[in-house]
């Protein structure tokens, strides 16, 4: 069986120092069992008393950073989209829950981790557009436990950069004075101020990964899923080494056709009217994407919400706590909006990379330059395109792309950024 690191593709030298580290903290718990066997055998031999002291510091926790073996008490796993911090995180999480202090991927510490179901792991996975204090007050209070199973308390945030400035400094807290058996694992795209704050920053130890190639991509789809060779190679490049869009779009028929709409607007582009019409189309794509994949999950909490707060009974009891319950309905009503715009937000994110991937290979096209297209598909478009815009003309063209993508980051409107950016491509 594979261990928990199998699936962190293409990132050797990560997962090499996520196993050193894992390798350590197993080290300082079976030191803390020698500190606890020899405490309550009895009164210390006086010529042990300086090594037991020694011992007894390695072991206060993991708030020290060891140097030689790089296992600390907080990392930042910076990457680029698709890069796998959160699969790193989840791994590194398995190593330290395993009962061979390995990573086996075999043990019951490793197996529940990966489950999502361990008692002593906890995930935060925002979805709306930020995490807000409350949320993260409460992890902090958790996470200050000791640890049921009498090795880590984890806590994993798989997007630090959608921290509030308020839930910044309530992690911040706990990450300065650590509990002593408790890891924390920050994923984030990068350590710039905007991304995960300088304070916390420095409290951490960063580890970042990078882009895995196409070629390695497509060995996981391959071997994992079972994907055919040229499917694989092709939804590698197509998705720019992204290991869940490359899954999606290699078995998935709804993704391939969203991806093909999103590379038909250049041939769209005719007029100021069209680009008008091709920012409605992508933006409504967008919202249906987002509204199929949250409607279901939505459906399902507020009815179970509603059975917990007594709908469907009778008698006075029950109308009378349903009437009591409109503001919790109401709260969850936020949560599932805030929740839609972020997976709207994320639907037009991917349309824009693909976009962003065809004007790639149109500059590189009008360049000559020696590197393989992002779609295979589109290439002789991405070279029609390259012939009459010119390398300048592409250039503009993809940046605009990027500046659209910036834009709704920054929460400008995505319907105005999108339109300013159809307009853009059409005149160039």
């Amino acid at each position: 069986m594979p261990d928990v690191f199998a699936d962190l593709v293409g990132q050797d030298d990560v997962v090499d120092t996520l196993r050193r580290a894992a390798a350590s903290a197993a080290a300082v718990l079976r030191g803390a069992a020698a500190v606890h066997a020899a405490a309550t055998a009895g009164p210390v031999d006086p010529d042990d008393a300086d090594a037991l002291a020694a011992e007894a510091e390695a072991t206060e926790g993991a708030g020290g950073a060891d140097q030689e073996s790089g296992m600390t008490h907080a990392w930042i796993l910076t990457g680029p989209p698709g890069s796998g911090r959160s699969v790193a995180a989840r791994a590194f999480a398995a190593a330290l829950q395993c009962l061979r202090g390995t990573g086996c991927g075999e043990c019951q510490g490793c197996h529940t981790t990966l489950a999502g179901t361990h008692a002593d792991v906890r995930l935060v996975v925002p979805e709306g557009l930020s995490i807000g204090v409350g949320e993260m007050r409460a992890l902090v209070l958790r996470a200050a436990s000791t640890p049921s199973g009498g090795r880590w308390q984890v806590v994993i945030v798989s997007d630090a950069d959608r921290l509030t400035e308020a839930a910044g400094n309530a992690l911040l807290k706990a990450v300065e004075e650590p509990p002593p058996r408790t890891v924390f694992l920050l994923c984030a795209p990068s350590t710039h101020p905007d991304d995960v704050s300088v304070t916390i920053r420095s409290r951490c130890r960063v580890l970042p990964l990078r882009q895995p190639a196409p070629e390695a991509v497509a060995e996981v789809l391959v071997r994992r899923d079972g994907v055919a060779p040229d499917v694989a190679r092709w939804a590698a490049a197509a998705a720019q080494g992204h290991v869940g869009r490359a899954r999606r779009l290699a078995g998935d028929p709804e993704a391939r056709s969203r991806r093909d709409a999103v590379l038909a607007v250049p041939r769209r582009l005719t007029g100021v009217g069209a680009a008008f019409d091709a920012a409605s189309a992508l933006i409504e794509a967008a919202e249906a994407e987002a509204e199929a994949a949250v409607t279901e999950s939505d459906a399902a909490e507020r009815a179970a919400l509603q059975t917990a707060l007594g709908a469907g009974g009778t008698g006075r009891g029950a109308a009378g706590a349903m009437r009591g319950a409109a503001g919790q309905l109401k709260e969850l009503e936020k949560r599932q909006k805030s929740r839609a715009t972020r997976a709207q937000r994320d639907a037009l994110d991917r349309a824009l990379v693909d976009l962003a991937g065809f004007y790639r290979d149109a500059l590189t096209a009008a360049l000559r330059a020696p590197v393989a297209p992002v779609h295979t598909d589109t290439a002789a478009l991405a070279e029609a395109g390259a012939q009459r815009w010119d390398a300048e003309g592409s250039l503009r063209r993809l940046e605009a792309v990027v500046e659209c993508r910036a834009a709704i980051e920054a929460n400008v409107k995505p319907r105005i950024a999108v339109e300013a950016m159809m307009l853009t491509l059409w005149k160039g």
